[in-house]
């Protein structure tokens, strides 16, 4: 018996020297999107450090996006989940801008298990992340005007709530659609 060895298994379980089997948590890449007509935040997470950058922001044509180009960071990055906010009016209820980043985190899940990519797409609600994102910067001096784009910021802030609370995404394999 050697002492202190541990034995990792595609299962993500490890063996004790004991026999006793634990589960270990697999780090994994998060892509947050803040979800827009125009425009889409994006930012990245990790489950290990539980946090989040800002990304990048992508140009939308009328609320999609360069499939392509979305589909290649997923893939060259490594992501293995997509936490899409949910922009729900305040008292909760769907706006139409929900049911257009609802239809989107829809097309992305098809289009993800159509390239036989290992991805989980959720919903997360995304409620003042960018009235939060806008006064983090203006406080940081990361922008200068009103108008200066937020969007990654906003999708920090979305990678954050979901951080906090996984159990606050639903995946959109759970939804049913509109």
């Amino acid at each position: 018996m050697v002492d202190s060895t541990l034995i990792t298994d595609s299962t993500n379980t490890i063996e004790t020297d004991t026999g006793v089997a634990e589960a270990t948590v697999k780090p994994h890449l998060v892509l947050a999107l803040d979800y827009g007509v125009k425009k889409m935040g994006m930012a990245l997470g990790n489950t290990i450090t539980e946090t989040a950058r800002a990304f990048d922001i992508l140009a939308m044509n009328n609320g999609q996006p360069d499939w392509d180009n979305l589909l290649g960071i997923i893939k060259v990055w490594g992501v293995s989940k997509v936490v899409v906010g949910l922009p729900l009016n305040m008292d909760g209820s769907s706006s139409m801008l929900s049911k257009r980043a609802h239809k989107f985190a829809r097309r992305l899940a098809h289009r993800v298990m159509e390239q036989h990519l290992p991805v989980v797409v959720s919903l997360c609600d995304e409620r003042l992340t960018s009235v939060a994102a806008r006064e983090i910067a203006w406080d940081n001096g990361w922008i200068k005007n009103e108008r200066d784009p937020i969007d990654d910021i906003s999708a920090c802030i979305l990678m954050s709530t979901y951080f906090a609370d996984p159990n606050s995404s639903i995946a959109i394999d759970a939804i049913k659609a509109d």
